[in-house]
């Protein structure tokens, strides 16, 4: 194991990871604008809105590419230019690269070539929403965007729901309205919780209450605008954890009334905010001391 330093001289080019404004330009530091002046080329998400970004700040630095869909070509072509000493900044279209952005395939190939990537303080969305809440801030679960459907999403929302800590999750206007509903299923009418949206924005808004109580609201109003749901986590003394024979129990139970064993074993695991292979591996006796 060797400690990576940022700011030494090195042979090799680096990777900046620059946050981008959310919505007010104002939000963008003096430290991120020198940096896109001072690198060789900056590595953009979509490069017509960073190219809008880079005239604002008087920013001529060269523009390339680098999305979801051409990461296999990019990483190679970008850890080339770093390791011959060209200097990268990485950017989003709004907020910190990576964080429910592209980026992370990125920083992983740099980190192997030993290339250093350093990271700028910047706009986020979800500290930004999760401080004016007013639900408890910390500890908190950064989630990001639920599963659309199916299966993958009623887990997610199932062991969401089991979470003690205060869980933060992004929404687009277009599916507010159905994931509140899916809380409400799942966490309970009376959970709290408070809806940002269009941060930094002139039409930035707060909607804080249960979650009854903002299902209601949108029976008369539409959602507009990007969404942060900070979801207060679920009270002490409603959070109940089954021990292990408890557990193999509820299983033996509803195989005994018909299912099968898997689905036992799901059911169990979904009810509970487990994963499923533990439940498996609990009722199977697999990791288990001779």
């Amino acid at each position: 194991m060797k400690e990576q330093r940022s700011f030494v001289d090195n042979s090799k080019g680096c990777l900046f990871l620059v946050p981008t404004p959310i919505g007010n330009l104002e939000d963008m530091t003096f430290r991120a604008v020198n940096t896109l002046k001072d690198v060789d080329l900056v590595a953009a998400e979509d490069t017509r809105n960073t190219k809008n970004l880079l005239n604002h700040f008087e920013i001529p630095t060269e523009l390339i590419s680098f999305h979801e869909h051409n990461t296999a070509q990019r990483i190679p072509e970008l850890i080339e230019k770093m390791n011959a000493g060209i200097k990268i900044a990485q950017v989003s279209d709004a907020g910190a690269p990576s964080i429910s952005d592209p980026g992370k395939e990125l920083v992983k190939a740099a980190i192997k070539e030993n290339i250093p990537v350093v990271p700028l303080p910047g706009a986020t969305a979800s500290i930004t929403a999760l401080i004016a809440s007013g639900i408890e801030p910390q500890p908190f679960y950064f989630y990001g965007f639920l599963p659309r459907k199916g299966k993958e999403r009623t887990q997610a929302l199932v062991e969401l729901s089991n979470r003690a800590e205060t869980t933060i999750v992004y929404e687009s206007p277009y599916r507010v309205k159905k994931t509140i509903r899916d809380l409400i299923d799942k966490f309970g009418g009376d959970r709290q919780i408070a809806l940002a949206r269009e941060l930094t924005k002139i039409h930035e808004a707060f909607l804080r209450g249960s979650l009854n109580d903002v299902a209601k609201y949108y029976e008369e109003n539409d959602p507009k605008g990007e969404y942060v749901l900070i979801i207060a986590g679920k009270p002490e003394q409603e959070i109940q954890t089954s021990s292990d024979t408890d557990l193999v129990a509820s299983v033996n139970n509803l195989i005994a009334a018909g299912q099968k064993p898997n689905k036992a074993i799901k059911e169990v695991a979904s009810e509970n905010g487990l994963k499923k292979q533990a439940v498996y591996n609990l009722y199977h006796g697999i990791g288990e001391e001779e």
